[in-house]
């Protein structure tokens, strides 16, 4: 007795084929690191960051690199700021 496939087996299976040949490698990194994780690391440093530096490194406006800021500060992440010579840095320890 010979076996048939119905229309839609051919087609999951069709499909499955596909999904395993575009698979990435598993040797790729999984995830890169998000521009929230990035604007931390930036904060955390012992010069900290100015919000041009922060801009620069997130390519976020002005507006939303403050609110990522506070983001942080939800999170947990004690910031601080201080201006010297008309330039505001921020630091930022992380939560334990």
């Amino acid at each position: 007795m010979s076996k048939t496939r119905t229309k839609s087996q051919t087609s999951t299976q069709g499909a499955v084929e596909r999904a395993q040949k575009t698979a990435p490698p598993a040797s790729l990194p999984v995830k890169l690191a998000s521009k929230q994780h990035q604007l931390a690391a930036l904060l955390v440093r012992d010069q900290g960051a100015t919000l041009d530096q922060m801009i620069k490194a997130t390519g976020w406006l002005p507006h939303t690199t403050r609110a990522a800021l506070t983001g942080l500060k939800k999170k947990g992440y004690a910031l601080s700021s201080d201006k010297l010579d008309g330039v505001r840095t921020y630091r930022a320890v992380a939560p334990e």
